[in-house]
Parts: C-alpha cells; structure tokens; sequence
C-alpha cells in the first residue's frame, strides 16, 4: 500500500487545523482551535456582562407586562363598544342558513 501524503494548513480566519489529502485535496481531519475558558474574561467582567442582562431581562418583563395590561384595557372597552352598538342596532331577522340557499 503507498503512503498518502497529507498536508496540515493553518485556517487564517479561524485558526483551526485542517489536514488535507495531498492527491485528492480532501480534508481528512479538522482540528479546532483551542479556545480560552469564558472567552478570554474576567470574573468581574462576566459578572458585569450577567448584571447588565438581568436588568435587560426584567426591562423587557415590564414592557411586556404593562403592554398586556393595556391590552386587556382596549379589549374591554372593544367589547363594551360592540355591546353597545347591538343594543343600540339589533337584528331583527336571523343570519342566513347555509341550507336555506339551496
């Protein structure tokens, strides 16, 4: 059996190591770069980065909360306002049976 010539290439955007099969170019292995625990930061850093999105959490909890809130105001004063109207116009023949049109 002959010996395969490989090729180990360095990815210049991500930094990881492909080996490659010289005579058919296809990649044989991929090695990912190693990367640093947390992304390279610091505890204080990563317990600055986790209170600025519990505070974004609970902003947004808020806003959906008083939206809902107002939410439930239109659709009671929709519904007072359809009351309204049919009392104010009511039907005096019932609505069209589907089998009535035959």
């Amino acid at each position: 059996m002959s010996e395969t010539r490989k090729l180990t290439v360095s990815c210049p955007e991500c930094k990881a190591d492909l080996v490659i099969d010289a005579a058919t170019g296809e990649i044989l292995a991929h090695r990912p770069a190693k990367r640093e625990p947390a992304g390279g930061k610091d505890l204080d850093t990563l317990f600055a980065d986790l209170d600025r999105e519990k505070a974004r959490a609970e902003d947004i909890f808020e806003r959906e909360k008083a939206a809902l809130k107002d939410h439930d105001r239109l659709l009671e004063e929709k519904f007072n306002e359809a009351l309204r109207r049919a009392e104010e116009e009511p039907d005096d023949e019932p609505p069209v049976r589907p089998w009535d049109l035959d």
